[in-house]
């Protein structure tokens, strides 16, 4: 309050004049510096030739600019990641109220900390062979699931599935994750082995291709995908892996260990499917070609028929010689049927002659000693079976009764055990019953009395009345009941009917007017008719 008036004669600057005062005094004051830092965030010259970028130390970063005539003239130009010692003029920049550095010329410094980082580490896993093309997987044709590790709310998702969708629509399934910042390497790795953990034939579908993507940005803003446990978790992933971190120009570690590296995320879509169109008309191309061939080989097939049956000598002259043979066969088939029937007239003879009286009762006699003593035998075998099984029953029969004995103890002991546990059991829930009942019977007594502190019937028995119209709801105001009208009044102990009176006219409290009792405002309003009658409790609401 005391300083205001002594601004009062200050002068008034715009912002263009306090920004042009700003420019002036630091420029003047500075004028030509030499800078040591690590270039950050450079991208490449921009469309209109100048270069944009971030010169940084351990602890402080500033934005610095080579205007196009004086990049055009250098002779060592900017890189991501180098030490260099810049020579400029220090200036500001009014539209976003922020100093920068316009650099004239650039001098090598060294390779900066996390590039030489990146390479430590680059030469530690190659080493290893992570980066062997042997290694590598070959991408499905038309993958069925493609599983993207990226985060949800950047425009990097969005290009990939617009570009998906223009292709060859596919499931997608995405895994959110941080893509920079602390704990984004942890989410990346974790989010590639879960894909790979993930059954086939599961509730969530196992995808057959994954797609690691993030938009441009800085060497820091990368270096997530620059850790080791990045790099050895798409090593480790058996679903064939695409690295789509950045832009083109950007490299970081899990594009040599992944199975194919895209510029782009766009460009990883359309690298994980065909083009649909593309293929219907292939599809096409093939069926024609196919249909025509066909055609070709039918008409083929039937001019070398039509050859084949000129070439063909006539049925009749094929079949001649057989018919001919069939005639000389036939006619000397009766002879060959006598002589046949001769031989075996002849045969039968001969075994007639041998087959005497004596002969018959010799064999019969063998035949019925050979009987008698194969019954014998069936009849020793059979008691000795007997014997035996005899012997084996009783064996049986002693170990069966053992085993029910013993059986009979253990589940004696098990039935015991069982009781014993049922007793400890029962007394167990019994107590938790009681518990609960008692917590129950607690909880009630709680809601009943929340429920009569918020009953409005409370209020009605302080004194209060409740005004209901004619259909049973509440009247909160007098403006809203007209002339002779049919109220209710519920008291604590019972309801009212009443009838307003339009005659007389309502009374307006002042300011100097003292309330007065509750009987006495409960009275005033008397309607000349007015009938008592029992009504059941209503709703408050």
């Amino acid at each position: 309050m005391t300083a205001a008036p002594n601004l009062v004669n200050a002068p008034e600057f715009t912002v263009s004049e306090l920004s042009s005062a700003l420019k002036r005094t630091v420029e003047d004051r500075f004028g030509h510096v030499r800078v040591r830092g690590e270039i950050s965030g450079f991208r490449g010259p921009h469309s209109s030739g100048h270069c944009y970028f971030a010169l940084k130390d351990e602890s402080a970063k500033i934005e610095a600019v080579i205007w196009k005539f004086a990049h055009a003239r250098m002779r060592f130009k900017p890189q991501e990641g180098l030490e260099v010692i810049a020579t400029g003029k220090l200036t500001t920049y009014p539209n976003s109220s922020k100093y920068q550095i316009v650099i004239d010329s650039l001098e090598p410094a060294g390779v900066g900390a996390l590039m030489a980082l990146m390479e430590e580490r680059k030469k530690k896993l190659a080493a290893e062979g992570l980066f062997d093309e042997a290694r590598k997987q070959l991408l499905p044709w038309l993958p069925e699931v493609i599983g993207v590790v990226t985060s949800p709310t950047g425009a990097v998702i969005r290009d990939i599935l617009h570009r998906l969708e223009d292709r060859f629509p596919r499931r997608v399934l995405v895994w959110p994750v941080k893509v920079q910042g602390d704990g984004s390497a942890e989410q990346v790795a974790a989010a590639i082995r879960g894909f790979n953990a993930l059954p086939e034939g599961g509730r969530i579908p196992r995808p057959d291709l994954l797609i690691v993507a993030r938009g441009g940005g800085s060497l820091e803003d990368l270096w997530s995908f620059n850790e080791e446990i990045v790099v050895r978790a798409a090593s480790e992933s058996h679903i064939p892996l695409i690295s789509a971190v950045g832009h083109e120009t950007d490299i970081t570690l899990i594009d040599f260990v992944a199975d194919k590296r895209a510029p782009t995320p766009t460009a990883a879509a359309e690298m994980a499917v065909p083009v649909r169109s593309e293929l219907f008309v292939e599809v096409q191309a093939l069926a024609r070609r196919t249909m025509v061939c066909w055609q070709r080989a039918q008409e083929a097939r039937r001019t070398e028929l039509r050859a084949a049956a000129r070439a063909l000598p006539a049925a009749n002259e094929l079949l001649a010689i057989p018919r001919q043979r069939l005639d000389h066969l036939a006619a000397g088939l009766p002879r060959g049927l006598k002589a046949n029937t001769h031989a075996h007239f002849r045969r039968f003879a001969a075994s007639s002659s041998r087959l005497t009286i004596g002969v018959l009762r010799g064999q019969v006699a063998h035949a019925r000693q050979r009987l008698t003593a194969s019954g014998e035998r069936i009849t020793l075998s059979a008691r000795a079976l007997l014997h035996r099984r005899r012997e084996r029953f009783s064996g049986l029969e002693i170990r069966l009764k053992a085993s029910k004995l013993a059986n009979a103890k253990a589940q004696r002991n098990a039935i015991a055990r069982d009781l014993e546990r049922t007793h400890r059991l029962a007394e167990r829930a019994r107590r938790a019953l009681l518990t609960t009942l008692q917590r129950l019977e607690a909880r009630v007594a709680h809601r009943g009395q929340l429920l009569s502190a918020l009953s409005y019937r409370g209020v009605l028995a302080r004194g209060f009345a409740l005004v209901r119209d004619a259909h049973g709801h509440a009247l909160h105001s007098a403006a809203a009941v007209g002339p002779n009208a049919d109220v209710s009044i519920e008291f604590a102990d019972g309801r009212v009917a009443a009838t307003t009176n339009a005659d007389q006219p309502a009374a307006t409290a002042t300011p100097e007017s003292q309330p007065k009792p509750q009987s006495q405002r409960e009275a005033k309003p008397a309607a000349p008719k007015r009938v008592t009658k029992p009504v059941d409790q209503g709703s408050l609401f």
